[in-house]
């Protein structure tokens, strides 16, 4: 993996990076992985001290993840990377096109994570 990241630590970084510190359970929402596999995944960012979790002021059973100061220079110096590498993959579609295949991604990211969710409650 590219900078030693897996795409889901790559999401939970980019989605802490534009969203701020979040609960555990949006930051599961953004990325679309199970509950099981959002703890797994911020565990091994924390290992690499690229995250950290906070407790929540409001309820001690939740846990904010936030991102440390590596964490925020990792993110800062690769997301202009992947920002490009988006761009050049959409760049031969028009504007139109563009909104559509971003509403399509949505849409399919959020199905599967459905799938998943309902796979992971059945077993």
């Amino acid at each position: 993996a590219r900078h030693d990241l897996t795409l889901a630590e790559f999401g939970v970084l980019e989605a802490l990076h534009h969203k701020g510190p979040l609960l555990l359970g949006e930051v599961q929402r953004k990325v679309l992985i199970t509950s099981g596999g959002i703890t797994y995944v911020v565990d091994q960012l924390e290992k690499k001290g690229f995250v950290e979790r906070r407790p929540s002021p409001l309820d001690r059973r939740a846990c904010f993840a936030a991102l440390t100061r590596k964490g925020k220079s990792l993110i800062k110096r690769i997301f202009p990377e992947h920002e490009r590498a988006m761009q050049e993959a959409l760049s031969g579609l028009d504007a139109s096109e563009q909104r559509q295949t971003t509403e399509l991604l949505r849409v399919l990211g959020r199905h599967a994570a459905d799938l998943t969710e309902s796979a992971a409650k059945s077993s």
